[in-house]
């Protein structure tokens, strides 16, 4: 390592199941990784609704244990986002949001429907994240733990998130699965 230098970011991918802890998780893990104070873009993708008081509920919760120097942003155009500021510390939090929002936007819900479009906006968030030159956390739900949906929209997401997770998971330098609050190293960071 070259004195002087500093270290390369860390692209970590956080995965769980519903109300496992990851979101939780991952806020701590990202404040741990930088000096005290260091600001912090959190790109929240999932869906802003007032006629839902519950969801409007959790929602506030997460911002609420959020430090307040970090910067929330709500924006279903993550890639947008990653790639106009490729040098901000940034939590991503959720890829299950920010994909069934992606399905909706494009409706597509069935097999067939808009495969190329989609495909190529699961490709152009890829590359933004492979391109970003900052710690990157991003969170996802891990979809493998839970039965087979039994409608065809639900196979989808379920088909297309495990996809994206996969190759995430690739491109990251850690991966994480969290359970019960606690932190399963799937991919530790290289030393």
């Amino acid at each position: 390592m070259v004195v002087g230098k500093p270290p390369d970011p860390v692209r970590t991918l956080v995965l769980g199941g519903i109300r496992s802890g990851k979101s939780r998780w991952a806020e701590r893990a990202v404040a741990a990784s930088l000096p005290p104070g260091q600001p912090v873009r959190y790109l929240a993708a999932g869906p802003a609704s007032q006629d839902d008081t519950e969801w409007a509920r959790r929602v506030a919760g997460h911002r609420n244990r959020r430090p307040g120097h970090w910067l929330t942003v709500e924006t279903d155009d993550i890639v947008t986002q990653l790639r106009e500021s490729p040098h901000t510390p940034t939590l991503v939090d959720d890829l299950g949001a920010w994909l069934t929002r992606t399905l909706d936007r494009h409706h597509a819900w069935d097999h067939g429907s808009q495969d190329v479009v989609i495909q190529h906006t699961i490709e152009d968030m890829l590359d933004a994240v492979g391109g970003f030159a900052a710690t990157l956390v991003l969170v996802s739900p891990e979809v493998g733990l839970t039965v087979v949906p039994a409608t065809a929209s639900g196979r989808r997401f379920a088909d297309q998130l495990g996809g994206l997770n996969q190759r995430l998971a690739a491109l990251c330098d850690r991966v994480v699965l969290v359970v019960a609050g606690q932190a399963v190293p799937i991919k530790p960071a290289s030393p």
